[in-house]
């Protein structure tokens, strides 16, 4: 069910084209496959990159697209549409981008955003097996030796570290001073003492790569520190504000594919009258209040990236775009499965797989319970 949005400029709207048909030619003809094995073919990293659909977040003097935020989210619902894996691994190339966007000099960017625009992949690994949604207890450490820096540590879930060229890696500088003493650096995977660990086996998004990362006595250049010393927890938390609409982007994409699947469904499956069960008002009235949650969530992610592209402050609206978009996208899948029934929760149907996929949308890029404290404490607050 496609959306018709007059606001978006005949560029967006190419680029949201480009998109769509990327996901209908290569992306929906095997994403069940990619989840049934728990990968995907990397060849499709070369097609993304002919199609001048990678590194969205790469400003042009870097050798990316630099497409805005609402054009980068356009991207991102449409890869939601045809996996959600899919558009998470995509997605570690945009969310490690973003800590250098805010941060890197330039020197540092064109380290990174080189390393991207030739096909590598960014990694970002910031949560830990005892660091979570709190990451003032990050038991990763790094020390000054000199010239360079020392990096000791595991994280865990990991996005796309396993293949990642070059990562976005959070370790603290000062311990005693928890979320303050938290820094960041840039760590290439070639680095010696980067051990890509145990690979995690998902509920949902099974051909994304998610792993633990082992940093041993990793030692990285003193320039490679990505903003100042102590001030990684607010770089992470901006990097999130930039990621958080993306993931509602994805999500949107996800709630839109089941609500397709099901209108589907209602329209060709009968009744022992041999009616479409479309026809019943409790199914016709079911797929009208998931078209209105996917609807919203859409407006609601357009909105906090307007602000965003405009330069106005948009953290509260962030995380209302993530919260509410990831949550419409669990109950649309649910409502999905319960609506086809049997099929629905057969494994020869596509919603129980996107059912599975929209679960994890509600945890990564910080759970929606921590949204709700960002909201409330703006609220409170201001």
């Amino acid at each position: 069910m496609i959306m018709v949005d007059m606001s978006l400029t005949p560029e967006q709207q190419r680029i949201q084209q480009l998109a769509r048909e990327f996901t209908a030619q290569h992306i929906l003809p095997v994403d069940r496959e990619w989840d049934e094995k728990g990968e995907f073919h990397e060849f499709i990293l070369e097609e993304v990159k002919k199609a001048g659909l990678n590194c969205m977040a790469v400003p042009q003097e870097y050798g990316g697209p630099g497409y805005d935020a609402v054009t980068q989210s356009l991207v991102a619902e449409e890869w939601g549409y045809g996996c959600a894996a899919f558009a998470t691994t995509l997605g570690g190339n945009g969310l490690s981008s973003y800590p250098l966007a805010i941060a890197g000099t330039d020197e540092q960017k064109k380290l990174y955003y080189g390393r991207l625009v030739n096909g590598g992949m960014g990694g970002f690994a910031l949560t830990e097996p005892g660091a979570g949604s709190d990451a003032g207890a990050c038991a990763t450490i790094a020390k000054l030796d000199g010239d360079e820096w020392v990096i000791n540590g595991t994280k865990c879930f990991a996005t796309t570290c396993g293949y990642a060229d070059i990562m976005v890696i959070f370790a603290s500088t000062d311990p005693g001073k928890g979320v303050k003493g938290l820094s960041a650096f840039i760590v290439e995977k070639e680095r010696e003492g980067v051990v890509v660990g145990a690979v995690e086996h998902k509920m949902g998004i099974r051909s994304s790569n998610t792993v633990e990362l082992l940093l041993k006595n990793v030692r990285v250049p003193k320039s490679h520190l990505l903003g100042k010393e102590g001030e990684g927890m607010k770089l992470a938390m901006k990097t999130l504000d930039m990621a958080r609409p993306i993931v509602a982007s994805l999500a949107v994409g996800v709630g839109r594919r089941a609500l397709d699947e099901a209108i589907k469904y209602a329209k060709e499956y009968l009744d022992i009258n041999g009616k479409p069960i479309g026809q019943h008002q409790a199914v016709a009235f079911k797929l009208a209040d998931m078209a209105t949650q996917v609807e919203a969530a859409r407006q609601l992610v357009r909105n906090a990236l307007r602000l965003k592209d405009a330069g106005v402050p948009y953290t509260k609206e962030a995380a209302m775009a993530k919260t509410f978009a990831t949550d419409a996208a669990m109950r649309v899948t649910a409502d999905a499965v319960e609506l086809m029934g049997q099929y629905g929760y057969s494994r020869d149907s596509v919603v129980e797989k996107l059912m599975r996929d929209a679960k994890v949308t509600q945890i990564y890029e910080g759970t929606n319970q921590v949204q709700r404290i960002v909201i409330s404490g703006i609220l409170l607050n201001s």
